[in-house]
């Protein structure tokens, strides 16, 4: 665990999935979301404002079609046309606009999105799964294989089975060698 999230530092939409590990939901408030949004903060735009319960609800509402999508996509199956829809609905919802502003002699640009803190959220986070699900990639995600743990993950090798080694990996590990020891007595 990385402070109150599972895992982080996977692509930005199993970071979010990750959020429903086997304990519950990470985010069920205002408060939940910001701090989920402080610990990505390096990997998305400024997001200003307060941040409100129907925020909350179109994070919480396209992580669900995130899931959907992403699970059937790594098997090699195609997702429902409402998941998709949805990734699409939130991307309109917040359109992006490049913002240009002349500074020092030289022009800047900037994407912006229109909408409350939670449609910029969720469109960000739909524009991201939307290219997850379009990279080839998508097909090696996996499930922590822990029988208890949730928890999704893009492997760096093919070898890799558990969502953290030192956690889930110890554990498994940990009780492989009591299982084999309880037999031998």
């Amino acid at each position: 665990m990385t402070g109150r999230f599972p895992l982080l530092g996977e692509p930005l939409p199993l970071d979010l999935i990750n959020t429903t590990p086997s304990l519950g939901d990470l985010l069920q408030t205002p408060d939940d979301l910001r701090a989920w949004y402080t610990a990505q903060a390096h990997r998305l735009p400024e997001l200003d404002g307060d941040i409100s319960a129907a925020d909350v609800a179109a994070v919480r509402e396209i992580r669900g079609h995130i899931a959907a999508a992403l699970e059937r996509t790594r098997r090699g199956q195609c997702p429902h046309r409402l998941d998709l829809l949805a990734l699409e609905r939130a991307q309109l919802a917040a359109p992006a606009v490049t913002h240009l502003r002349w500074e020092d002699a030289g022009l800047t640009a900037a994407r912006r999105r229109a909408g409350t803190p939670g449609q910029r959220l969720a469109a960000e986070l739909a524009e991201s799964a939307a290219h997850l699900l379009a990279d080839p990639a998508v097909t090696t995600i996996r499930q922590c294989d822990a029988h208890d743990c949730v928890i999704w993950f893009l492997p760096t090798n093919s070898r890799r089975r558990w969502c953290s080694p030192a956690l889930c990996g110890n554990r498994m590990r940990v009780a492989r060698h009591y299982r084999r020891h309880k037999a031998e007595q």
